[in-house]
């Protein structure tokens, strides 16, 4: 440990080089010397380098060495805090920033796999016509966002909002719940009353996304304030194929609203109880600051964000 010295850190004599400082808040983003290193197009061992340097200018220690990574010291904390913004606004000045430019790489985008094929990729397809390059990542929150963190994706898509000041999160669209069943299912529970109806789907086979029931434990809850206790008859990890398997006949679920609007207008699909007040889930767009220079990375988050309005 680096004892303190008797100064606080933005006490240092001289101004530390915006290099170094550069190279702190990429360490800081990404959570390890070794992912911080090919964002900033520099050796790991270079990267120690720097970081030391800072610590013996500022005399603080600015990391704790981890097995895996690093975690921030509060005197980092507050120095990202401070440095952030300002580092982001220089890079983006000194980058050039026109759309047209045909050498931009492409934007990494992750989230559900379900949303990115249904409303992101064809809400994105008059970008991709003008130019703007994409590698799509489908997956988790979770592991996408440590994966954005150590720079591998540009954007995310996140289901839950992102904790700690790493990366920057704005809601991008709300999705409501619905529960929904073929024809044959519905037909079957018109004659009970609407507070039988949790009772009456134990004799119906449940399709769900995870054998835990993720979603339709909070549609219980929420909306019928108890416990679900029914097992799953199929479990598959992709939203569409549950859609797929509940238009058939299979059974009965919970969907996000958006994601069955074509089934519910032709009637393939019958919600099964109506509610005033259904779960809601936010969306969030979430990006790592200053975590890229390319222009294309702009586009494609305003785009999104002005979209998911509409969704």
């Amino acid at each position: 440990m680096m004892p303190e010295a008797p100064r606080h850190a933005d006490a240092a004599p001289h101004p530390a080089d915006l290099n170094l400082l550069r190279t702190f808040l990429t360490v800081y983003r990404a959570g390890s010397f070794t992912a911080a290193a090919p964002l900033l197009g520099l050796s790991q061992p270079t990267v120690t380098t720097q970081i030391r340097t800072l610590e013996r200018q500022t005399g603080r220690e600015l990391f704790e060495r981890l097995p895996r990574g690093v975690a921030p010291t509060p005197v980092a904390d507050e120095l990202a805090t401070r440095i952030a913004a300002p580092l982001d606004v220089l890079a983006r000045a000194t980058t050039s920033t026109s759309p047209e430019d045909s050498d931009a790489e492409p934007v990494h985008l992750a989230g559900p796999a379900e949303l990115l094929c249904t409303r992101v990729l064809p809400g994105l397809a008059p970008l991709v016509a003008d130019g703007v390059r994409l590698r799509v990542t489908t997956g988790l929150t979770d592991p996408l966002l440590d994966d954005l963190r150590a720079g591998r994706h540009d954007l995310l898509i996140a289901t839950t909002r992102p904790r700690g000041r790493t990366v920057t999160a704005v809601p991008l669209m709300d999705e409501e719940f619905v529960l929904v069943a073929a024809p044959v299912w519905a037909d079957r529970l018109k004659e009970q009353p609407a507070a039988d109806v949790p009772a009456a789907l134990h004799s119906v086979p449940l399709v769900t996304y995870a054998e835990d029931l993720p979603i339709a434990r909070r549609y219980w809850r929420h909306v019928f304030g108890k416990r679900l206790t029914c097992r799953a008859a199929v479990t598959v990890p992709d939203l569409r194929g549950v859609l797929a398997a509940v238009t058939a006949g299979a059974g009965f679920t919970v969907l996000p609203r958006y994601l069955c609007l074509g089934e519910l207008a032709s009637g393939a699909l019958v919600p099964l109880h109506e509610t005033d007040d259904p779960p809601i889930n936010t969306g969030y767009l979430v990006q790592r600051p200053g975590g890229t220079e390319n222009p294309h990375v702009a586009r494609v988050r305003d785009h999104l964000l002005q979209i998911g309005r509409t969704w």
